[in-house]
């Protein structure tokens, strides 16, 4: 089976951190839990990219286990995931942030 590399840009290190820090404040511990959830999902990636619907113009694949979203992109032979943002916001607001995100790798 062919794998494919997967490289995570900072702002999505960020929506991490951010993820587990948010469920660190309702249960100690429990970040981590999230923190290795969405690792799993990511390494997943490898295997899997390209898959998923296609959503405000990346490709999204839905968390196992927690109510995030991971949107990618594929940039030549591997994949750049672009954010890891939690589902229960504003739809218009998840669009704008993977929209600029997007945008702002064209220009890179």
């Amino acid at each position: 089976m062919k794998t494919i590399e997967v490289f995570i840009s900072e702002e999505a290190v960020d929506d991490l951190e951010a993820g587990k820090a948010f469920y660190d404040e309702k249960e100690l511990g429990v970040g981590q839990f999230f923190i290795e959830c969405l690792l799993a999902d990511l390494g997943s990636l490898r295997f899997y990219a390209g898959i998923h619907g296609k959503h405000f113009g990346c490709f999204r694949m839905l968390s196992k286990r927690f109510p995030f979203a991971i949107y990618y992109c594929f940039v030549k032979s591997a994949v750049e995931v672009l954010a890891v943002l939690d589902t229960r916001r504003n739809p218009a607001c998840l669009s704008k942030q993977v929209s600029e995100r997007k945008d702002q790798r064209k220009k890179d």
